[in-house]
């Protein structure tokens, strides 16, 4: 059986890489280890969005915290790795969120903040990004809706000229 946070990763990778464009990235592709620039030491990231420019890339991280957001300390440690491998920025994907100490460390470092429903599939799934909201699902939907119309005079005068429904 798959690990939960393991199956997150996938089915992340699989959704960014859907949706690589709006992040400035080619392709997106699955876990690996690189070795920092500075330091020399091997990192391992979740996955990496190659932009197709030689040699340039994001760095991306996933947090599967159903309990808390993501705290400065673990942005801060995504910006030094970003920095040690020489990356471009970075992807942080999480069901919940930043915490506003780690909104300004990722708005300084170049992290784009990803909220993924934790318990999101391929086929249905919420994510909440630069101010888009993303949005799958199989099966069937259904929306009911009604529109109230109200007509306001020049002169004050109100009239309730009745409701749509559908």
């Amino acid at each position: 059986m798959t690990k939960v946070w393991k199956n997150y990763e996938e089915v992340g990778t699989f959704l960014l890489n859907k949706m690589a464009e709006e992040f400035g990235i080619k392709i997106v592709e699955s876990k690996q280890k690189l070795v920092g620039k500075i330091s020399g030491t091997k990192w391992e990231i979740d996955a990496k969005g190659i932009t197709g420019n030689e040699n340039e890339f994001i760095a991306i991280e996933y947090r599967r915290y159903t309990t808390k957001r993501i705290s400065q300390k673990d942005v801060a440690g995504l910006a030094y790795t970003i920095k040690d491998l020489g990356s471009k920025g970075g992807i942080l994907v999480s069901p919940l969120g930043f915490q506003e100490g780690a909104k300004k460390v990722s708005k300084s470092s170049n992290i784009i903040e990803v909220k993924m429903d934790e318990n999101s599939t391929t086929l249905d799934y919420i994510l909440k990004f630069l101010n888009k909201i993303k949005v799958g699902c199989h099966g069937e939907l259904n929306f009911k809706s009604s529109l109230k119309i109200k007509l306001i005079r020049i002169n004050g005068t109100v009239e309730n000229s009745g409701e749509l429904k559908k």
